[in-house]
Protein backbone atom coordinates (compact mmCIF):
# COMPACT_ATOMS: atom_id res chain seq x y z
CA UNK A 1 0.00 0.00 0.00
CA UNK A 2 1.10 3.56 -0.60
CA UNK A 3 -0.85 6.01 2.11
CA UNK A 4 -0.62 9.54 1.72
CA UNK A 5 -0.14 11.58 5.20
CA UNK A 6 -0.44 15.15 6.33
CA UNK A 7 1.86 16.45 8.95
CA UNK A 8 5.36 15.93 10.06
CA UNK A 9 6.91 13.06 8.38
CA UNK A 10 8.38 10.45 10.82
CA UNK A 11 12.37 10.29 11.18
CA UNK A 12 11.96 6.41 9.78
CA UNK A 13 9.61 4.25 8.72
CA UNK A 14 10.41 2.10 12.23
CA UNK A 15 8.63 5.50 13.90
CA UNK A 16 4.67 4.62 14.44
CA UNK A 17 1.96 7.33 12.78
CA UNK A 18 0.74 9.19 15.54
CA UNK A 19 -0.94 12.49 15.17
CA UNK A 20 -0.51 12.61 10.88
CA UNK A 21 -3.89 11.76 9.03
CA UNK A 22 -4.24 9.70 6.50
CA UNK A 23 -5.69 11.23 2.83
CA UNK A 24 -5.19 8.63 0.64
CA UNK A 25 -4.48 5.15 -0.12
CA UNK A 26 -3.07 3.49 -3.12
CA UNK A 27 -2.75 -0.13 -3.81
CA UNK A 28 0.26 -0.98 -5.38
CA UNK A 29 0.35 -3.78 -8.07
CA UNK A 30 0.76 -7.11 -6.70
CA UNK A 31 4.04 -7.91 -8.50
CA UNK A 32 5.64 -4.41 -7.08
CA UNK A 33 8.53 -4.12 -9.97
CA UNK A 34 10.26 -6.08 -11.84
CA UNK A 35 14.21 -6.90 -11.55
CA UNK A 36 15.62 -3.77 -11.94
CA UNK A 37 17.92 -3.54 -15.36
CA UNK A 38 20.64 -1.56 -15.51
CA UNK A 39 20.35 -0.09 -12.02
CA UNK A 40 16.59 1.22 -12.71
CA UNK A 41 13.55 0.09 -11.28
CA UNK A 42 10.66 0.49 -13.14
CA UNK A 43 7.51 0.18 -11.00
CA UNK A 44 4.32 -1.65 -12.28
CA UNK A 45 1.24 0.12 -12.34
CA UNK A 46 -0.06 1.76 -8.63
CA UNK A 47 -3.98 2.00 -8.99
CA UNK A 48 -5.63 5.45 -8.53
CA UNK A 49 -6.99 5.79 -4.46
CA UNK A 50 -9.89 8.33 -3.14
CA UNK A 51 -9.37 10.80 -0.69
CA UNK A 52 -10.42 9.72 3.23
CA UNK A 53 -13.04 11.42 5.19
CA UNK A 54 -9.65 12.50 7.05
CA UNK A 55 -8.76 14.86 4.34
CA UNK A 56 -12.10 16.90 4.90
CA UNK A 57 -12.34 19.79 2.15
CA UNK A 58 -8.57 20.10 0.82
CA UNK A 59 -5.83 18.62 3.20
CA UNK A 60 -1.76 19.18 2.10
CA UNK A 61 -0.29 15.88 1.71
CA UNK A 62 3.29 15.77 2.71
CA UNK A 63 5.00 13.10 2.83
CA UNK A 64 4.10 8.48 1.88
CA UNK A 65 4.52 5.64 3.28
CA UNK A 66 4.95 2.08 1.45
CA UNK A 67 4.06 -0.86 2.86
CA UNK A 68 3.32 -4.40 2.60
CA UNK A 69 -0.48 -5.20 2.58
CA UNK A 70 0.21 -6.56 6.19
CA UNK A 71 0.85 -2.75 6.94
CA UNK A 72 4.74 -3.45 8.00
CA UNK A 73 6.09 0.10 7.10
CA UNK A 74 9.15 -0.39 4.38
CA UNK A 75 9.68 3.98 2.48
CA UNK A 76 8.98 7.24 4.28
CA UNK A 77 9.10 9.79 1.42
CA UNK A 78 8.49 13.39 -0.29
CA UNK A 79 5.13 14.40 -1.89
CA UNK A 80 4.52 16.84 -4.71
CA UNK A 81 3.30 17.63 -7.84
CA UNK A 82 7.12 17.30 -9.62
CA UNK A 83 10.10 16.86 -8.01
CA UNK A 84 9.42 15.13 -5.03
CA UNK A 85 10.07 11.50 -4.48
CA UNK A 86 6.49 11.10 -5.08
CA UNK A 87 4.70 12.87 -7.56
CA UNK A 88 0.73 13.24 -7.58
CA UNK A 89 -2.00 14.75 -9.55
CA UNK A 90 -3.21 17.64 -6.53
CA UNK A 91 -1.49 17.66 -3.00
CA UNK A 92 -4.40 19.35 -1.59
CA UNK A 93 -6.57 16.12 -1.49
CA UNK A 94 -10.23 16.46 -0.39
CA UNK A 95 -12.98 13.32 0.81
CA UNK A 96 -13.79 11.67 -2.35
CA UNK A 97 -11.49 13.34 -4.39
CA UNK A 98 -8.97 10.69 -7.31
CA UNK A 99 -5.49 10.46 -6.33
CA UNK A 100 -3.23 9.56 -8.76
CA UNK A 101 0.33 8.90 -8.92
CA UNK A 102 2.38 11.13 -11.97
CA UNK A 103 5.61 9.76 -10.89
CA UNK A 104 7.39 7.62 -8.26
CA UNK A 105 11.75 7.63 -7.50
CA UNK A 106 13.14 5.35 -5.52
CA UNK A 107 16.60 6.24 -4.14
CA UNK A 108 18.82 5.30 -1.90
CA UNK A 109 18.22 7.94 0.35
CA UNK A 110 14.67 6.59 0.90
Amino acid sequence: MLNIYSGSQPASPDTAVTSQVLLASLACNATFAPSASGGVLTLNSIANGTGTAGAGAGTAAAWYRLTTSGGTAHIDGTVGISGADLNINNTSIATGQTVSVTGFTLSNGN
